[in-house]
C-alpha cells in the first residue's frame, strides 16, 4: 500500500506577527526580517523534497513557498485561507482584553465570531477539513507521494488537532514561522478512519515553537 507524506509549514513572519497583532485575512507580505529569516532557514536547515506544493491564497504563504520551494509549481487552495478576525484584525491582545465582545469570543470561539467576521470556529474547522480532503484527493489521484502545505498557524493547529495521531490539544500543535510537522497516511487510514500520523518536524532538527513536549510525544530526540 502506498504511503503518502504531507509537510505542514507555517508561513514566514509578517509585520503583524512581529508586533503581536491578529492578522487573519489581512493580506500582509512577509516583513523584511521575515523574508530574510525564511531565506536563512532554507539555507541553514534541511526541508523535505516534495512532489507538489499547496498554499493558502494569501501573499505571506505564497512568498514563503517561493523561498522554500523555488523550483516547484504552486497550487493555491482557497480553503486554506486563515480565519477572519473581523474588527480584531490588526489589534493586539493587550488592546482587546476586557472588551465584552472579545471576552465573549475567547470564551466560546467555536460558536461566536469577532464583530465583522462571518465564520465561527466550527465553520472554520469544516472549511479547512474540506481543504485537506481536496489535497489528499489530488495527491492520491495524481501519484503525488510527498507534498508541502504552506499555511497559517491556526490552519495547521486546526488540521492536526482534528486529524493527527497522537491526539493532542489544539495549542500543542503551535508552530513558529517557517516551521511545521510531517504527517504520514495511506488511503485506508484516511478513508476508513479519517486520520494521519504525525511522524516528525520540519525543518529537520528544529523544534516547532520550541515545544519539547510535542517533540517528545513524536519520539524525537533533543
Amino acid at each position: 500500500m502506498v504511503t503518502y507524506r504531507v509537510h505542514f509549514i507555517r508561513h514566514g513572519m509578517t509585520e503583524g506577527n512581529r508586533d503581536g497583532r491578529y492578522v487573519g485575512r489581512r493580506d500582509l507580505p512577509l516583513c523584511p526580517e521575515g523574508a530574510q529569516e525564511a531565506r536563512d532557514m532554507a539555507g541553514g536547515y534541511s526541508y523535505p523534497e516534495v512532489d507538489a506544493v499547496y498554499s493558502s491564497p494569501l501573499l505571506r504563504c505564497r512568498q514563503t513557498a517561493e523561498i522554500l520551494y523555488p523550483d516547484q509549481q504552486l497550487t493555491v487552495v482557497e480553503d486554506l485561507i486563515e480565519m477572519s478576525f473581523g474588527e480584531f484584525e490588526g489589534r493586539s491582545i493587550s488592546e482587546l482584553r476586557g472588551l465584552p465582545e472579545y471576552e465573549a469570543w475567547i470564551r466560546d470561539s467555536m460558536h461566536n465570531t469577532p464583530p465583522g467576521a462571518a465564520e465561527t470556529g466550527e465553520e472554520f474547522a469544516r472549511r479547512i477539513g474540506t481543504a485537506m480532503q481536496a489535497i489528499i484527493m489530488d495527491m492520491t489521484q495524481n501519484g503525488i507521494k510527498s507534498a508541502a502545505v504552506i499555511a497559517h498557524g491556526g490552519v495547521i493547529m486546526g488540521l492536526l488537532s482534528a486529524f493527527a495521531l497522537p491526539r493532542l490539544p489544539l495549542g500543542k500543535w503551535a508552530v513558529g514561522n517557517c516551521e511545521g510537522y510531517t504527517v504520514s497516511f495511506n488511503t485506508q487510514n484516511w478513508m476508513r478512519d479519517g486520520v494521519f500520523e504525525a511522524v516528525g518536524t520540519v525543518p529537520e532538527g528544529r523544534e516547532p515553537g520550541g515545544n519539547p513536549w510535542v517533540m517528545e510525544s513524536l519520539g524525537a530526540s533533543d
